[in-house]
């Protein structure tokens, strides 16, 4: 196909490039439904794990991070972010606020949502995957079980972490005790 055959149906390379973009982010749409759907019925870690699986492998196909990040165009970059951010982060931000209210997430949601993201966006630009001969999403799923389910170890080797608790300073700057 010739580039004039290719800007007959489209003005320009932004509107070419826009056009692709939009046809991959319909597929990381259909899978990220997929996963949820599929999930519904499983408990709130399943669903967490599931979903993020599905946005990291999705993304790391497409190179959003990158795309997002990387240089070229100004208004390319701001389209990857917007709609990353209406297909993955929206829906994650609602996931966590969903565990909240349900009371299985002692952390504020917002904070999962800002650390979950920056982990993704992080390992999906990272050489970490290739090193550790690891998929970027299984990364994710590790560092997402980390701070879900906690990483408190005792320095001593001879008790295995019973008795151990964390203190969370609260909005009120007074601390509150919570269980592992």
């Amino acid at each position: 196909m010739s580039k004039k055959t290719l800007y007959r149906h489209f003005p320009d390379k932004r509107s070419l490039l826009a056009a692709v973009l939009d046809r991959q982010f319909a597929a990381v749409d259909r899978t990220l439904v997929a996963a949820a759907e599929g999930a519904e019925e499983q408990p709130f870690d399943v669903r967490v794990q599931r979903f993020l699986i599905a946005a990291g492998s999705e993304l790391g196909r497409i190179g959003a991070a990158q795309l997002a990040t990387g240089r070229g165009d100004a208004m390319l970059r701001q389209y990857v972010e917007q709609r990353a951010d209406a297909l993955v982060y929206r829906r994650l931000d609602e996931l966590f606020r969903d565990g909240h209210r349900q009371g299985l997430l002692s952390a504020p949601p917002e904070l999962l949502s800002e650390i979950t993201r920056c982990a993704l966006e992080r390992l999906l630009n990272s050489q970490l995957p290739h090193e550790l001969d690891w998929t970027a999403a299984d990364l994710l799923r590790a560092t997402v079980d980390t701070v879900l389910h906690g990483a408190i170890r005792s320095a001593d080797p001879g008790t295995d972490g019973e008795g151990l608790r964390a203190l969370i300073p609260t909005a009120r700057d007074d601390e509150q005790e919570v269980g592992p």
